[in-house]
Formats: structure tokens, sequence, C-alpha cells
């Protein structure tokens, strides 16, 4: 009778595997952030200031990430009568991992420029295809963020915080959203030093 059912529960197990991967998981994002503001400006207003590159509506979607997680964070958008000027980046890349087997570091296998938006919609996209090699380790998906604010009277810096992720699964771009929300986190009086930000991530079906 027992014998029957292990066949039954390795299935069990493999499937609930697979399905982990469609399930909450965690992301651990390793932060910095620097910051000379004593509390937060009042009123709490901002403009996010695009660079020339960020310029095009296919960053419009990276915006929107960051300004639902600097609505978390107690900032309003203001365009008209901003307190905060703030400069926010992206970055995607597979990194190599060494795996003691092979000997060797394996990869990186792409690189999206400067702000990597781009490949949010083409190329060779957000998915697994084409990253996973037959006889080598699978690359980690590096995920990066950046925000910089000023003082939109002096163009003074007043805050910068960045936060990094590497992973083997997580290669969605809502993925950004969950750093920029780590990269945030104990604003406007961050701890100080790096730390590492646990945020849970659950993929959209």
């Amino acid at each position: 009778m027992t014998r029957r059912w292990i066949p039954a529960l390795l299935l069990c197990a493999a499937v609930a595997t697979l399905a982990g991967c469609s399930t909450t998981r965690v992301v651990e994002g390793q932060v910095q952030s620097f910051s000379t503001l004593a509390a937060v400006p009042s009123p709490a207003t901002y403009r996010i200031d695009r660079l020339p590159s960020q310029q095009t509506p296919a960053f419009d979607a990276i915006a929107a990430l960051a300004e639902r997680s600097l609505a978390r964070a107690g900032l309003q958008r203001d365009d008209a009568a901003p307190q905060l000027l703030v400069q926010i980046g992206v970055q995607a890349s597979t990194v190599p991992r060494y795996d003691p087997y092979y000997g060797a570091y394996y990869g990186p296998h792409g690189f999206y420029g400067p702000y990597h938006w781009g490949g949010w919609y083409g190329r060779r996209g957000w998915g697994m295809g084409g990253l996973w090699r037959m006889g080598e380790p699978t690359p980690l998906h590096r995920r990066a963020v950046s925000v910089v604010m000023r003082d939109a009277a002096t163009q003074a810096s007043v805050y910068e915080t960045s936060a990094v992720h590497e992973d083997v699964w997580v290669a969605d771009p809502a993925v950004f959203g969950i750093l920029f929300d780590a990269a945030l986190t104990g604003f406007p009086q961050p701890p100080a030093g790096p730390r590492q930000v646990r945020i849970p991530f659950a993929p959209p079906p």
C-alpha cells in the first residue's frame, strides 16, 4: 500500500515545484541609500525629471512603477509645483554564474543598454528562452534600479538610493516595481550603509 503512494507523492512534489515558479516569492534587494533630508518635504510633491534617453512612450511603464513606489513612500506627483525633482533609472542584464562541475563562469548572454526598458518589448524579451543553454549553468538575471532626488528650488541633491537583485528565476519586468519599493524603504531617513530588503513578489498570472 505504501509503495503505491510513492509515485503519486513524487508527482505532487514535482507539480508543487513547478507551481512555485508562479506563486509568491521573496525578492531580496541589496539596497544602499544616502539622505540629507531631516523629514519628508512639505508639501510632499515631486516631478519625474526624465533624461533625454527616457523621453519615449516606452519608458512610461517604468515611470508608472516608480510613481506607485513613490506614492507608497508618502510622495505625491505634482508636475506644476514640485518640491522634489526625481530621476529614475533601471538596468537589466544577465551575469555569469559559477558552477563547480564546469569550473568556469558562463555568460553574460545579453545587455540592453544604459536604461534597459527597451528589452521589455522585444528582441530577446524577458522569458527564459535563449538564456538556458544545454550543458551550461543558468546565468543570473540582474535587475537594478536607482532614484535620485533634488530640491526643486536649489537643485541640490537631497536623496540617493539604489537596489540590486540577482536571481535565476525572476526575469519579469514587474520586479522593477518591487526594487523601487525596496530602494525607497526608510525614506526619508534610511539606515546607513548597505542593507538587504526582502519584499514578497507575486508574478502576474
